[in-house]
């Protein structure tokens, strides 16, 4: 009998793709009855690594507000996000430090609430009036939706612990080839790029599976 696919998503979720990616590949693999090991990153870690010129291009992008890129850019962002169902609003000041927020994924997976606290996530940094999820405040109200301990997961975020968790995964990805979020393994080596690549991944999970 053949072993049963592993999946690993690496997601960051100051990217608008990432959350689409998130949204898409639960029901994906709800249907396949296959679980999801979910590996919070820093992207901005990774593109200082190895996507240094993209970083800069999209940097250029996001302060050319009128470009044609850009407007492309928001066309394309609000087309995926309505095949999605949700709410996509470009944040005043993206990209906004994920780096406590990607910290406080570990914790929250600790207490059984990583799906939850990363919709949440995603949600405020992409739908709402306060989108700076660097913000403490911002935070302490994303954990109380979805019923984390508010001082459990602020000394957590301060804990040498998960900085090492954070830099771990995030390393780790740029030594298996990643170059951003969202990426995602099968069995371990073979890679996955970009919310676009999720009808690929599950072609292949269904061929592993013997089902396609």
């Amino acid at each position: 009998m053949a072993a049963t696919p592993r999946l690993e998503f690496f997601y960051d979720c100051s990217s608008p793709w990432t959350y689409f990616a998130f949204t898409r590949i639960q029901p994906i693999m709800e249907r396949l009855a296959l679980p999801i090991q979910w590996r919070p990153i820093l992207v901005g870690g990774v593109f200082n690594a190895v996507n240094k010129d993209l970083y800069a291009a999209r940097e250029a992008m996001f302060n050319s507000p009128d470009s044609p890129r850009m407007k492309y850019f928001i066309k394309d962002m609000q087309d995926w996000a309505r095949l999605c169902g949700v709410t996509t609003t470009m944040p005043a000041g993206h990209p906004i430090s994920s780096v406590k927020a990607m910290r406080g994924a570990f914790y929250a997976g600790e207490q059984g609430a990583l799906v939850p606290y990363s919709r949440e996530v995603f949600a405020t940094y992409w739908d709402s009036d306060t989108p700076d999820i660097a913000s403490d405040e911002v935070l302490a109200d994303i954990c109380s939706r979805v019923g984390l301990d508010c001082e459990g997961f602020f000394a957590a975020i301060a804990d040498q612990k998960y900085k090492d968790l954070l830099r771990q995964n995030t390393d780790e990805l740029i030594a298996r080839g990643g170059f951003g979020s969202p990426t995602m393994f099968i069995n371990g080596d073979d890679m996955y790029f970009g919310n676009d690549r999720l009808e690929l991944v599950e072609a292949r999970l269904q061929e592993l599976l013997g089902t396609s």
